[in-house]
Parts: structure tokens; C-alpha cells; sequence
């Protein structure tokens, strides 16, 4: 088994800061990481970096900033951008140092002092694929809603749907002290909410938002002799696209498993599936579920690429309060992006850092009775996409 343990985990109360400088947000999850894994920063063998370019250059070298502002100390630094799965590939570039036993204990962050409104590009380049599609109008809340309407048409997803997502959500967001939206939604609210893109309207939507996340991981002989009975990550599931989109009929990604090939398999749906395949569990083993919302829709069709229900069924396993807390896979228990807001370089690690919780019985008033193990799995930018599964 290519298991690693998490001995610690932080994170930064979320929000938005212009005063704050990015390494101010991003030391304060790291030293609650060492905290929580009863850690000092010279035990720390390696950093993996979270990369963001809204904070400027030092969003760009996180890794020797970081070490810079709690005291240098010689170690190697990696520091890697991969959109919305950047966390996840700094948290596998780290397990890679340990399994291959270069390193025994090493820490993974990331963070972001991000922009108002939605996330542009920062290039001008019309030859850049993003700049491109914000250039024509598509920007991120209309390639959203464009999956929305989808759903909608497919499976006839409705406003109210979308609407009891983000009640849900609030509903658990409201009890996590990180979260940076402690409110509980209304029917009301949301649908008197102004239309974004339709049929989005503002409360379906996540916002930007400052926040850092950190994980410090490490060989299980390590956590044992320090007398641990760690949470483990039992698999990380990165990929990228694949010619000729990054959604329809990509069977082929980069993990560390075997591509087991399925042609009919979506993108969304295959990154899990390879996480299943390499912790050697399924959905039907899962407690609980951290899921990328970007708006309320995306929620939805997660529930069916992780296998937690046919592709259809959705909202009935909404509606029947089956993945609220107290049903039987509760998602987003952290309040997800609805609450926190998108951090992009934080979110995948704080996903993880949400699910540590849950396995730990931790969680306070959000905590799923006698959960076992859990799922993470986000999407973004170029087809960059993650899974990862941590374990009692």
C-alpha cells in the first residue's frame, strides 16, 4: 500500500484582506499544521508550494517566501501551479519524496490574496486559451451556467434544486469557525438573488476569497515512532486533459495506477475513479465527500461522477437529505466553496484538511458519526483535476 500519514493539519480564518499580505495568511495555516502535528519548523524536511499569480512574485515562490518569513533552514523547495488541483499535485509531488524515502516528514500549503470578483487572466496573450474564452464572453460564472443549463435539460434539474445545494451548504458552513460566510441561506434570499448568468444567480455562485491551507505529511514508520495512529492518505488521483476536450471521453490520465480504460468514462467521473482504483475502496466505502461546488449545479453532477448515485438521480439524493450531515453521504460538510469562497491554491488541501477532521471526530457540530474514510475531487482550468482519498 502506498499509504502516507497526515500528521498535522491548518488553516487560515477565510475572507478577504486587501491589507494582508499573501505570507501573512499563508504562516498562519502553516503554523497551525506544526501545531496540530506537535511539529517545530526545523523538523520539516521538504516544502511543497502551493503557486498563485494574483499574489504577485511572492504567490509565485511560495515555498522560499514562506521559508524566508519563519527562518531559513536549507531545505528543498518545490513549488508547483496546476488551477484548482494545486494543491493536490504539491500534497503528491510530497507523498512521491516519502514513499521513494528521501524525506520522512514534509509540508504541503497553499494560499491566495485573490482579486475581487471572479478570476481573469493575467495574460493578454489572444493565443492564450483563457484569454481567449474571456475575450468572446464566456467567463467563468457563463461556463458554469452553461453545465447548468445542461443538467437542466438532461435531467431536469431545477432552480429549487440549486437552491436547497446552497441552503445545505450554508446550513453546514454556519458551524466551521474557517468558513467565511457563517449565514444559513434562505429559499427566499437566494432566489431573490440577482441573476448572474442564467440560470445562475448570485447565491449559486462561489466567490474569491483570501485563505490558506497546510498539511504535514509523513512515512508511516515516522508517524509510529512518534506513537501515531494517523488519518492516511490512501490516494491522489491527478490529471490533465486529454486532445480534444478536457470533459467528453477521456479515459487516459497520469496517476499512479494502471489505466483501466473505460472509452464511455467522463473526465470528472475517471479522475475518481482512479482514486477508488489506487486506495482499493469504492463509493459505497466512502463517509463523507468534498466536492468542487463552483456553483450549486457542479454539486449535483459530483454526487454522480463519484459513484454516490446513477447519473439522473442527483437530485433525489439531494432531496432526500441523503448528503446533508446525518444522511448517508453527507458533501461539502465543511460548507464547501458556497461558505469558504475559492482559494485557488488552499482549496484542494483544505478539502483534505476538512475530511482529516471527519476521520479524526473532530469536527465538532458538524461531525459525521463514524466515518471512516472520505473523498475530495475538484476540476478547473486546462483540465487540471484531482481525487484524494484519506482513511482511518
Amino acid at each position: 500500500m502506498k499509504e502516507v500519514a497526515v500528521l498535522g493539519i491548518g488553516m487560515s480564518q477565510w475572507g478577504k484582506w486587501p491589507e494582508k499580505k499573501y505570507v501573512e495568511i499563508a504562516k498562519v495555516a502553516v503554523e497551525n499544521a506544526l501545531k496540530d502535528a506537535n511539529l517545530e519548523w526545523k523538523d520539516i524536511q521538504f516544502i511543497s508550494g502551493g503557486e498563485t499569480s494574483f499574489s504577485g512574485l511572492t504567490g509565485m515562490l511560495p515555498g522560499g517566501v514562506l521559508s524566508g518569513e519563519m527562518g531559513w533552514q536549507g531545505i528543498p523547495v518545490a513549488n508547483v501551479f496546476n488551477a484548482c488541483a494545486t494543491g493536490a499535485y504539491a500534497m503528491d509531488i510530497a507523498r512521491a519524496r516519502i514513499l521513494s524515502g528521501m524525506n520522512d516528514v514534509v509540508l504541503c500549503f497553499g494560499g491566495e490574496t485573490a482579486p475581487k470578483g471572479f478570476f481573469a487572466p493575467t495574460s493578454s496573450d489572444p493565443q492564450d486559451l483563457d484569454v481567449l474564452r474571456f475575450l468572446i464572453g464566456v467567463t467563468n460564472p457563463t461556463y458554469f451556467a452553461l453545465y447548468a443549463m445542461r443538467r437542466m435539460q438532461k435531467y431536469g434539474m431545477t432552480d429549487l434544486d440549486m437552491a436547497k445545494v446552497k441552503i445545505k451548504n450554508s446550513k453546514h458552513g454556519k458551524l466551521n469557525p474557517n468558513a467565511r460566510f457563517k449565514k444559513e441561506f434562505t429559499l427566499e434570499e437566494i432566489q431573490a438573488s440577482p441573476m448572474v448568468a442564467s440560470p445562475l444567480r448570485l447565491m449559486h455562485l462561489c466567490t474569491t476569497s483570501d485563505g490558506a491551507a497546510a498539511v504535514v505529511l509523513s512515512s508511516m514508520e515516522y508517524a509510529r515512532k512518534h506513537n501515531l495512529n494517523p488519518v492516511k492518505i490512501a490516494a491522489i488521483s491527478t490529471a490533465s486533459a486529454v486532445y480534444p476536450d478536457a470533459v467528453i471521453n477521456v479515459p487516459q490520465l497520469s496517476t499512479d495506477s494502471t489505466v483501466s480504460g473505460d472509452p464511455g468514462m467522463s473526465f470528472q467521473k475517471s479522475v475518481a475513479y482512479k482514486a477508488y482504483e489506487e486506495a482499493g475502496l469504492g463509493p459505497e466505502d466512502m463517509s463523507c465527500a468534498e466536492v468542487y461546488d463552483l456553483s450549486s449545479a457542479y454539486e449535483l453532477d459530483w454526487y454522480e461522477n463519484l459513484g454516490f448515485c446513477k447519473p439522473g438521480e442527483a437530485e433525489r439524493l439531494l432531496n432526500d437529505g441523503e448528503t446533508a450531515i446525518g444522511g448517508r453521504i453527507p458533501v461539502n460538510t465543511s460548507g464547501g466553496l458556497g461558505a469558504f469562497g475559492e482559494s485557488v491554491p488552499a482549496q484542494a488541501i483544505a478539502q483534505v484538511c476538512e475530511l482529516v477532521m471527519q476521520l479524526r471526530e473532530t469536527a465538532g457540530p458538524r461531525q459525521v458519526q463514524g466515518a471512516k474514510a472520505g473523498i475530495t475531487i475538484n476540476f478547473g482550468l486546462m483540465g487540471n483535476a484531482s481525487s484524494v482519498i484519506v482513511k482511518k
